[in-house]
């Protein structure tokens, strides 16, 4: 602490207190700064039905939470405007924002909501984020390019501080993100609905619908002490090196790997006269999982469900399985699909907006995360 001495022109002395580069004068109490917080903003755009379902769920622990104000559209040449309608100086504000069917405006509508909160002071952005697109680009392909990079750091500079997302395709994908990243599951929601919705689970087995996917197949069956079963034959046809003008042969003999053949469909293990259950983190081309259930049917599976966290179901997917040997198609509602679940009766939803707005009240009341992730494994 200095004192400081300044002289006006009139003739009048005042002393004067330098606090932290501030001039105060002497007998007044230095400005103290407010560091408590400014409170809960919670946004939505266009794209997530279970918003005021969150914000509902957590008006019930603190009182007063409701959606904030915000208008978001597309102009008539495409553009994608946002209007905050309300202060967001100095508060915690969390985005609700999923793929719709437009994934890239939903991508839009989301960064420039971010980036409008940042300028205009909002102390915490957080995006919930529960279906992370182009998460399953996330892989180096040939001349290709890791979309769910560009995706990440275009996130983390529009001024997200936080992430909130839920099962992504690949866990390595919090690493391109430099902001805390909780990637929540829906395991325990699956799990829940095969234990209180098939009457006779006891009776069933946990299919991976390829080698890939066994790991989650075993998570599933060790918590629920059932037997798994794995369809082999899904390798996918070797790429093809296709001659771009500027191929030439090697100029030393380099050893080349024999090219994949795809192996007839097996299936290891017992479903016959079982309850087969499919399980997978995303179900979008629903090819697959139809040719599954039909190699399920030969060997004597009796009825095939098809579990999965996000039901993307595009294209003519509805229609593919109402035609299809599965019984059932379970998704949860971090994608909308209400419209598919009209074209097609097999189609049922779990609500995981309980796990959203338990950790949406964590984080703003910095509370410990880890009591949502008890028993979850990295198989999950």
């Amino acid at each position: 602490m200095l004192v400081v001495t300044l002289f006006q022109t009139s003739g009048l002395i005042i002393n004067c207190v330098c606090v932290w580069g501030s001039l105060v004068p002497l007998g007044r109490s230095p400005p103290v700064m407010n560091h408590t917080k400014g409170g809960l903003v919670i946004f939505s755009a266009n794209s997530h039905p279970s918003s005021r379902e969150i914000s509902k769920r957590i008006g019930e622990s603190a009182s007063g939470v409701e959606l904030g104000k915000v208008q978001v559209y597309q102009e008539d040449n495409r553009e994608t405007r946002v209007q905050i309608q309300e202060s967001v100086r100095g508060k915690d504000v969390f985005i609700i924002q999923t793929v719709s069917k437009d994934v890239n405006t939903t991508i839009m509508e989301l960064l420039i909501m971010v980036y409008a909160c940042r300028t205009s002071c909002a102390r915490s952005i957080t995006g919930v984020v529960p279906y992370f697109p182009y998460s399953k680009q996330c892989k180096m392909r040939k001349r290709g390019s890791i979309v769910s990079k560009l995706l990440a750091s275009m996130m983390c500079k529009a001024g997200l501080t936080h992430l909130i997302t839920m099962d992504l395709h690949q866990k390595e994908i919090q690493g391109f993100f430099n902001i805390p990243v909780d990637n929540l599951r829906a395991s325990p929601f699956l799990l829940q609905y095969i234990q209180e919705e098939i009457p006779d689970y006891r009776n069933a087995v946990i299919v991976a619908k390829s080698p890939a996917s066994a790991r989650r197949a075993q998570s599933f069956a060790e918590r629920l002490r059932l037997g798994i079963a794995v369809i082999h034959g899904e390798a996918q046809d070797a790429e093809s090196d296709l001659v771009d003008g500027r191929h030439s042969p090697p100029t030393v003999k380099i050893p080349l790997l024999i090219p994949k053949e795809k192996p007839p469909i097996t299936v290891v293990g017992d479903v016959g006269g079982r309850i087969a259950i499919i399980v997978d983190d995303i179900i979008d081309d629903v090819d697959s999982f139809v040719a599954a259930a039909q190699t399920l049917k030969k060997h004597g599976a009796y009825k095939i469900f098809v579990m999965a966290t996000h039901g993307i179901l595009s294209s003519d997917a509805p229609k593919l399985i109402e035609e299809s040997a599965i019984d059932k198609v379970v998704v949860t509602n971090t994608i909308p699909h209400e419209h598919q679940k009209l074209q097609c009766i097999k189609i049922q939803t779990v609500d995981i907006s309980l796990i959203l707005s338990e950790a949406i009240r964590r984080i703003y009341n910095g509370e410990s995360m880890s009591y949502l992730f008890r028993h979850i494994g990295l198989e999950d």
